[in-house]
């Protein structure tokens, strides 16, 4: 498994016009070919210059690492403070809103729990 955490995002709420920023992390288990670490980010970059929506941001970028890499498995997960919320209505600072997508793999408990030891989220994950 390859992780690159705590990747810079800065996007614009397509909803409000308004900036969102956060940290993204980034894990994908290679089933031949691997990129360099550096291209990861560079993908995140790419999708989030875009007017964003967190949700679809997140979904996007695993698709990019999915599609252009076809590894075994893909997880992104977004951690994003918007100034939506902090400036308009509800006016709360400091929340966070944290989104993920897991593809291939990633959807098997095991692989799932490694992910989220690496960032260091201890949970395990549970099915239904």
């Amino acid at each position: 498994m390859i992780v690159v955490k705590d990747i810079d995002i800065h996007s614009l709420c397509e909803h409000h016009l308004i900036p969102f920023t956060g940290k993204m992390h980034i894990g994908y288990v290679p089933s031949g070919a691997v990129i360099g670490l550096s291209k990861l980010p560079q993908i995140a970059e790419i999708v989030s210059r875009r007017l964003q929506i967190q949700e679809r941001l997140t979904k996007e970028v695993a698709r990019m690492v999915m599609d252009v890499l076809q590894p075994q498995g893909v997880a992104v997960v977004l951690e994003a403070s918007h100034l939506c919320m902090e400036m308009r209505s509800v006016e709360k600072k400091g929340s966070t809103t944290v989104t993920s997508c897991v593809l291939g793999c990633f959807m098997e408990s095991d692989v799932h729990n490694e992910f989220l030891r690496l960032l260091g989220i201890n949970q395990t994950r549970r099915y239904c």
